[in-house]
């Protein structure tokens, strides 16, 4: 397990990685069913040893107690305050001079303060409580893990299903003219499920605030963001893992610090302008702006980091780049915030009382798409932040032992819970419908993913306010790629019933699905989507029922098959059969103790 399973990380628990096996569930004590506890921060602090003080000296332009700092000023010449910065004991470490703001390196204490009072100077705000780390005057390149080949095989996850993604991969997979950012802690870009859509040319280390564009600098230093690429757009190749939109390319800025795997605001800063300036049309940020999980613009320093954000985003936005984020994993109402725990993550957190004014950036900024996450069916999971008028719209998750499954370093695979996970869904949705609408601008997209989305209800908790429509567990609803590529399903091709139907011990139950307006015989690869909810489904027979009675066994589960559900699709030859009529889903339950429900199930014809 890595040592920041955090909210930060926007995820809550990790799956030991799996070779060619089923994922192992691995959850920090406590929060299987609770909003997730931080790690205890590792801040980049001051060298405890005179060794290890001299060896970073000796790097240049390093010292002991140097502190970043962003300098915000009018977007364009920005000479004169450079000038500035170095008369006032400060270097310039980066310039991003299109939105006006440089990020400055500093011994002095006295250097915000005295900068603050220079001509033209608008804001000015420290991005950490601890040292600028010397690796990054001279940054190490990751290793390339080795590659442990896979003998999975592509299968319907429960992920890619509750959002119709395996069918809509039956549309488009997407176009390899679209590329999508994943701003995260790196890409194995060597995966053999990432490597065929991976673009190493729009790739890049934005990690301390400036770019670099060195071959392999975008690798992973954890396994977080190799996740989420897979998630995604994971080939379609047969093998491992399929991801959202597995026809589009990804590009990975690693904006994570290596050690800490920390997101400063420089950092960000950098993605979202590299972002721009390289045509991602998505980008993903399943990550809150480090130290401060909110930072107040009545903070001096946090101030100028909500503004130094804000400005690359929208040149990002204005350069046709749409951004979608993740909400957070503290399970708290964003429309309604009062106290701050966590804060500052790089050094020793405080208790602060804060209001709404105080910003989870970027997922909180004008223009970002905020990801809400749920769990397997139509709930909200249960470490999920919400918020009404917070909230965009919601996607899987996962929440306990349904974790979301998809790639790891050197070839591998496993499961993650988290809003980190949801929002790679959106990413990977919301670059179907730019392949499938390639003139459409960052709100052309925005108002596409609201109006896809599937209207979810609140349940009965009185935490979640609003209408069907739209509420703070669940926003717009859950995203729906199938629609976004083509509205509805083929017509005449796709039927589906979501009428639950009780299982009861030792009881042979069927749903019907009636079929319409297509010609001739059902095909020879008749698919059969099947959600059965059942603990134990070792107790389950399975089986279609064609219109004249012919009964097709979909599958006879080993009586010791002890896992929950079936979320299956399954190939039939009914060739033989006229597809119009009514077909039926057999459930039989042949033992006691379990019981459970066919939740819903489809045929493609």
């Amino acid at each position: 397990m890595t040592p920041h399973i955090s909210r930060r990380l926007r995820r809550t628990a990790v799956a030991v990685a799996a070779l060619s096996a089923a994922a192992v569930f691995v959850t920090p004590s406590g929060i299987a069913n609770a909003a997730p506890t931080s790690d205890t921060p590792r801040a980049q602090a001051t060298p405890t040893s005179s060794a290890r003080t001299a060896a970073k000296a000796a790097v240049a332009g390093w010292a002991a107690g140097t502190r970043a700092y962003l300098v915000v000023t009018t977007p364009g010449d920005t000479t004169a305050v450079r000038t500035a910065v170095a008369n006032n004991g400060g270097s310039v470490f980066a310039s991003y001079d299109a939105i006006g703001v440089i990020v400055a390196h500093s011994t002095s204490s006295a250097f915000a303060s005295a900068m603050r009072s220079v001509s033209g100077v608008q804001q000015v705000g420290a991005t950490r409580t601890s040292d600028v780390p010397a690796d990054a005057y001279n940054p190490a390149i990751p290793t390339a893990p080795s590659q442990t080949p896979t003998t999975l095989t592509e299968s319907n996850r429960w992920d890619m299903t509750q959002i119709k993604a395996d069918q809509a991969w039956a549309v488009t997979t997407g176009s390899a003219t679209v590329k999508v950012g994943v701003l995260d802690t790196g890409v194995d870009d060597l995966h053999q499920d990432i490597a065929p859509n991976f673009n190493a040319a729009d790739s890049a280390s934005c990690a301390y605030g400036k770019a670099d564009a060195r071959t392999g600098a975008w690798r992973d230093v954890d396994t977080h963001g190799t996740h989420v690429a897979g998630t995604i757009a994971a080939a379609k190749n047969g093998k491992g893992v399929i991801g959202v939109a597995p026809g589009v390319k990804i590009s990975s800025v690693r904006i994570a610090e290596p050690g800490s795997t920390l997101f400063f605001a420089e950092n960000t800063i950098c993605g979202f302008m590299w972002a721009g300036d390289h045509g991602f049309k998505v980008t993903n940020n399943s990550y809150y702006t480090d130290p401060w999980q909110f930072n107040c613009p009545d903070n001096l320093d946090q101030a100028a980091i909500i503004e130094g954000v804000r400005r690359a985003q929208a040149y990002a936005e204005g350069k046709g780049s749409l951004q979608v984020a993740a909400a957070g994993n503290s399970n708290i109402d964003l429309a309604n915030k009062t106290t701050d725990t966590e804060s500052p993550n790089d050094s020793t957190p405080v208790t602060r009382t804060i209001t709404n004014a105080c910003l989870d950036i970027p997922t909180e900024l004008p223009g970002v798409v905020t990801v809400a996450a749920m769990g397997q069916g139509n709930v909200k999971a249960s470490y999920s932040n919400f918020g009404r008028d917070v909230i965009d719209i919601a996607a899987p998750g996962g929440d306990g032992s349904s974790g979301v499954y998809s790639t790891l370093p050197g070839g591998k695979y496993g499961s993650k819970n988290g809003t980190s996970m949801a929002s790679p869904h959106v990413a990977g949705v919301a670059a179907l419908l730019a392949s499938v609408n390639p003139t459409y601008t960052p709100a052309d997209l925005r108002n596409a993913l609201a109006t896809q989305a599937n209207d979810t209800a609140c349940p009965s908790d009185s935490r979640c306010t609003g209408t069907t429509a739209k509420n703070g567990f669940f926003g717009e609803g859950q995203t729906d790629a199938l629609k976004a590529v083509g509205a509805t399903p083929p017509p005449g091709k796709f039927f589906e019933t979501t009428t639950d139907v009780t299982v009861n011990d030792n009881a042979t139950v069927e749903s019907p699905l009636t079929v319409s307006g297509v010609t001739g015989n059902a095909p020879a690869t008749l698919k059969v989507g099947v959600d059965v909810k059942h603990t134990y489904r070792g107790d389950l027979v399975i089986s279609l029922v064609a219109p004249d009675g012919s009964v097709y066994l979909l599958e006879d589960f080993a009586n010791n098959d002890g896992t929950d559900n079936v979320l299956k699709t399954y190939t039939v030859n009914a060739s033989s059969e006229a597809a119009n009529g009514t077909w039926k889903l057999r459930v039989q339950d042949v033992a006691s103790q379990d019981v459970g429900k066919i939740d819903a199930w489809n045929l493609t014809f």
